[in-house]
């Protein structure tokens, strides 16, 4: 049974100087925000935590938790908002766990919060944001460190002069000063301690289950969540606050259905403003008039006139192989993903039993047993999470292993034992080009599924129309929406600076050839 410890602070009604939560509020909220920021101020305070004031305490408390949730479309500032709360809570004294490190329990008990979401790739797009997340999974673990490498890491968390560390592991002050100006950037121990060459299969001696709840839960990409996820996260956290974009994909198996679509309408709060870092966005005007009830040539239409206007938006009568070289085709079938990199491959020369430097890899998990969760660790860190993208630049020195770049990664470049599948039309069995026993799993990544690339975004995506069109021509509904309309909106939300509409089963010849010579002169962001 968890015990769950949440704030509590009685505050006096008849203090005048108690400031309010909207006085609070940064100036760049929309009015949408603020109503959301009230109404998560509010589920915080009937758990014991004032924003506000920044005051907090603990107090236990049994039961399933509560659950409010803050919905909005792409642009409408879930993000934003969701950050500035972190920065409150722990402003407030609240103490933020992540799944790598949570430290010694203080005497006097502090109010616990952490932030996830339900993949490891949703969660790395929130590190890339500057807001430390992790997965639902990996909140459920907490690890078992060496004894030596715990005091560096409650050193880290807490650097004082008499917790400073001395002779541990055979760690220099040199090493120690790197590793915590790391942390104080990134606020990864595994991170930080891989700055001074150790690994996660060092410190890490084992595993084990949470023995107490944490206090206070949010969750990014909530609408990805599917009901055993959301029922584990009511049993880990008192108040559980969801983020989630209702226009978006739901869960395979969940028939269309969100896990905020059960709760109470007091409980939640929708962003129908674009935040006005968004205002004037092509992209953002196209995917709100997915919304609408429109068919599919007249969204097109929209498109069109948004080319026109525009040049963040593009009308193209064929995929460009220059840019599939650098960020996936989005599709709605397999079968078409399988075909355009196929000619992907082709246009460019390359050979069909081989590999060539520069080829879009995308991460499809890890292939590792469950033992091995420190070796998991290690890639993870690295940046190899699943959905994360690379490229190949060569065959490692031993058998099975890939120079590959890992686009985001701290050091991108990177030698790691491989599994790698490239499908072929109308062929059951893929060419593996690196088949390592285990490790880390790649497909080709020229062209990506809508489903597999929710949860990313790249510079630049293409949208493949003709299977939009197909999906529209199947009539297929979800939720009470076209299908063809959530797959059209969750394509054209990956683009953050330019959308191609790709309309014809055609693709242009490259007018350069493929190579990696640009993954060695700087990193891709």
């Amino acid at each position: 049974m968890y015990h769950r410890y949440m704030c509590a602070l009685p505050l006096d009604p008849t203090s005048a100087a108690s400031p309010d939560i909207a006085d609070i509020a940064p100036a760049d909220f929309s009015d949408d925000q603020r109503d959301a920021l009230a109404l998560v101020a509010e589920a915080l305070e009937t758990a014991g935590v004032d924003l506000a004031a920044e005051t907090a305490d603990t107090v236990e408390q049994d039961g399933p938790g509560r659950i409010v949730a803050v919905l909005g479309k792409a642009g409408s500032g879930k993000t934003h908002l969701l950050a500035w709360l972190v920065g409150r809570l722990i402003s407030a004294g609240a103490k933020q766990v992540a799944h790598e490190w949570e430290g010694r329990r203080s005497k006097r008990p502090r109010v616990t919060f952490a932030v996830v979401a339900p993949t490891n790739k949703a969660a790395s797009v929130l590190r890339t944001r500057g807001v430390a997340a992790t997965t639902i999974h990996r909140i459920i673990y907490s690890p078992v460190y060496d004894p030596d490498y715990e005091a560096i890491a409650q050193w880290l968390a807490e650097p004082t002069a008499s917790s400073r560390p001395t002779g541990a592991a055979n760690v220099t002050d040199e090493m120690l000063d790197r590793a915590l100006a790391f942390f104080k950037e990134t606020n990864s121990v595994p991170g930080a301690l891989a700055t001074i060459g150790v690994r996660g299969s060092n410190f890490i001696t084992g595993w084990k289950r949470r023995d107490d709840a944490l206090a206070i839960g949010l969750v990014d990409e909530s609408s990805m969540l599917d009901d055993q996820q959301l029922a584990d996260l009511r049993e880990i956290f008192g108040l559980v606050i969801l983020f989630g974009d209702p226009a978006q994909l739901a869960p395979v198996g969940q028939d269309g259905a969100m896990p905020f679509d059960k709760l109470p309408a007091p409980d939640i709060k929708r962003l129908s403003r674009v935040h006005r870092q968004a205002e004037g966005n092509p992209i953002i005007d196209l995917a709100y008039a997915l919304q609408e009830d429109i068919a599919f040539n007249a969204f097109e239409d929209l498109v069109r006139d948004a080319a026109a206007h525009d040049e963040r938006v593009q009308v193209a009568p064929r995929v460009d192989a220059d840019v599939m070289a650098r960020s996936p085709v989005l599709v709605w079938r397999n079968a078409t993903r399988i075909r355009l990199i196929h000619a992907f491959r082709a246009t460019h020369g390359l050979a069909e039993d081989e590999l060539a430097p520069g080829e879009p890899l995308i991460c499809d998990g890890l292939e590792l047993p469950a033992k091995q969760r420190n070796k998991r660790i290690d890639l993870e860190a690295a940046g190899l999470v699943k959905g994360a993208q690379a490229f190949w630049r060569g065959p490692g020195k031993k058998p099975g292993f890939a120079n590959l770049y890992i686009v985001g990664a701290p050091k991108p470049k990177i030698g790691v034992s491989a599994i790698i599948q490239i499908e072929k039309p109308g062929e059951e069995e893929p060419f593996i080009p690196t088949a390592a026993r285990m490790g880390a799993s790649f497909l080709h990544g020229a062209a990506c599924t809508i489903h597999k690339a929710q949860g990313s975004q790249w510079e630049t995506v293409q949208v493949f129309a003709p299977d939009l069109f197909a999906a529209a021509r199947a009539g297929r509904i979800e939720a009470g929406v076209p299908l063809w309309r959530r797959l059209a909106y969750v394509a054209i939300t990956r683009a953050q600076e330019r959308l191609l509409w790709v309309t014809r089963y055609a693709m242009s010849r490259p007018k350069q050839p493929l190579s990696a010579e640009d993954l060695e002169t700087g990193p891709l962001l």
